[in-house]
């Protein structure tokens, strides 16, 4: 069953001032819109709430009855309407995000920390999937909106650049490329890596931009996350071509980055939503405290 405000705000009127007319001026509508709205709620709960005669009006006993829970009923609706606007114009709430797991190491801490000191009371749900998986949860609605890799996306999903994330070789510093601070690719050929595995969105980039240089790496060890392959690089298992925002600076202190050359390799960071969503009012501030700290390029320093 709907309620009906309007026949509820009408009904408490008429209560409350004993009379049509004044009832009716109280809500600022005619007499023959308020005999109406009562009349619509009668119909609604099929009792007479009202007796009216030429001279007089009064509450039959079930609209005594009930006033005191219509009175309630319309205060709880009003104050659930009023919390909801103010949330809006506050930009209250909770808020789920997709990213790829490196952009929660270097690049978000930041921004999330200013978007706390501007909503402390925003809690921030973050689901660090694979490329892919950040598309599919923003998909499903699992996350409102997500950060990914550039690349063809669904159709349904619309795209903002943010930064440009380079390549980079790490090793730690008893490795013999550890004195290096530059490097061609062709010169890894010779040495065990640690790369990404087929599952990270990160190999099928850097396949399709070494391709044309007949590279050939060696991946001794595959890994599906950036953050495992700088474990393995800190416990001086062996080197590793990452993106520099997985090097989480003073995190690894014997850790040394080799900057990576013919050619240099990066890839875009975007910023992916559905094209027909409409954001929460707490999602959409800190979408639009992301797009403001967009441009650039993230780089580790050797």
């Amino acid at each position: 069953m709907r309620i009906d405000t309007l026949g509820l705000e009408a009904f408490i009127a008429i209560a409350d001032h004993g009379s049509f007319g004044r009832a009716a001026r109280a809500v600022h509508i005619t007499q023959t819109a308020l005999s109406r709205r009562l009349q619509n709620l009668e119909s609604l709960l099929d009792v007479k709430l009202v007796e009216r005669t030429t001279r007089s009006v009064a509450l039959t006993s079930v609209g005594r009855s009930f006033l005191p829970q219509a009175r309630r009923l319309l205060a709880e609706l009003t104050a659930a309407f009023v919390e909801l606007r103010e949330t809006g114009e506050a930009q209250r709430g909770n808020v789920t995000i997709a990213c790829v797991p490196t952009a929660g190491i270097q690049y978000l801490p930041r921004i999330l920390q200013e978007y706390s000191a501007r909503h402390p009371g925003n809690r921030v749900v973050i689901l660090d999937h694979p490329s892919r998986g950040v598309a599919d949860a923003v998909l499903q609605r699992e996350a409102e909106f997500g950060i990914s890799i550039a690349a063809p996306h669904h159709p349904e999903l619309a795209s903002a650049p943010l930064l440009e994330d380079r390549f980079v070789l790490i090793c730690r510093n008893d490795h013999p490329l550890a004195r290096r601070t530059r490097i061609a690719w062709k010169e890894l050929a010779s040495h065990a890596l640690i790369l990404a595995g087929e599952v990270s969105g990160n190999r099928p980039l850097l396949d399709e931009a070494l391709r044309p240089q007949t590279v050939a790496l060696r991946s001794f060890y595959e890994v599906q996350h950036s953050s495992t392959a700088v474990g393995l690089v800190a416990a001086g298992v062996g080197a590793a071509v990452v993106p520099s925002l997985a090097i989480q600076k003073g995190a690894y202190p014997r850790i040394c980055v080799v900057a990576l050359t013919h050619p240099v390799v990066s890839r875009a960071l975007v910023l992916i939503s559905r094209r027909a969503a409409h954001l929460s009012p707490a999602a959409q501030a800190l979408h639009d405290l992301i797009l403001s700290h967009r441009g650039g390029a993230a780089s580790a320093a050797p």
